[in-house]
């Protein structure tokens, strides 16, 4: 679970409800046809701009953005290094079964025990490694395309509350329900992408990032293993992935500049 998502998205969201219930009565802030037209148009204009499968493999990739978890860089580097020390000892045939957490890995491993040479582990792995940038970048851009929309609708169901008033100005009483729409749907609108698109697009963004590193690690790794490399300078090799603050704290020598 990744609390700093949950935190922010939650905190403004209890945020802005404390600021409603302190002010006025919450039920000013509800109005059926300002959420119909922010929250429904909003969906249906993003769906017109992409496939079904891309419009709803979104909210299935949006549940990243909470629960999905990378293993910190110099955990994934240690259980390679005791995989290549265990090809080392045993052989490939000797990784037959070993157990891990990444699928993606558990597959370059099965590669090797079936005997595919470092350029065809390198090949297949990085095409998988394609496709799953362009599933996060898929749910990354329907994300991003709600952000801009919702402002959008909501600053035309601010435009239809204003006709609404300007045609029954004769209606006192017609004049606060008109007004109500007009302004809760540009709030609705505002609320819809800055508090939930946009820093879900964001973090779908981020993952993809930090997953595509992740996974170029492995494959450098996999392709030593199969090449008989030895575990120490796979090891080496590898903390090139690490940040300068990693490198102090596993006392690995900083890269040589230049």
């Amino acid at each position: 679970m990744d609390f700093a998502t949950l935190i922010g998205l939650v905190g403004a969201i209890v945020l802005i409800a404390s600021a409603v219930i302190l002010g006025v009565s919450p039920d000013v802030f509800v109005n059926g046809p300002s959420l119909l037209i922010v929250i429904g148009g909003s969906a249906l204009v993003v769906l017109a701009k992409f496939s079904f499968g891309q419009f709803l493999g979104a909210f299935g990739a949006a549940a990243r953005a909470f629960k999905f978890k990378l293993p910190e860089t110099q955990a994934a580097i240690e259980e390679l290094v005791d995989v290549a020390q265990v090809a080392r000892k045993e052989g490939v045939l000797g990784l037959e079964g070993r157990d891990v957490d990444s699928p993606f890995l558990a597959q370059g491993i099965q590669m090797l025990v079936d005997g595919q040479d470092g350029d065809t582990i390198q090949q297949l792995l990085s095409k998988e490694r394609v496709m799953t940038l362009e599933h996060n970048r898929s749910g990354a851009k329907v994300f991003t395309a709600l952000a801009d929309v919702g402002p959008a609708m909501g600053m035309i169901g601010t435009l239809i509350g204003l006709v609404q008033m300007l045609s029954n100005m004769e209606d006192p009483k017609s004049i606060g329900p008109a007004m109500a729409v007009a302004l809760l749907t540009t709030l609705y609108g505002a609320m819809l992408a800055t508090m939930i698109a946009s820093p879900i697009a964001d973090k779908l963004s981020l993952r993809m990032t930090e997953e595509a590193r992740m996974q170029s690690l492995y494959i450098d790794a996999l392709k030593a293993i199969q090449e008989g490399t030895n575990p120490r300078i796979i090891e080496q090799l590898l903390s090139s992935y690490l940040s300068p603050k990693e490198r102090a704290k596993a006392g690995e020598p900083e890269p040589a500049n230049g």
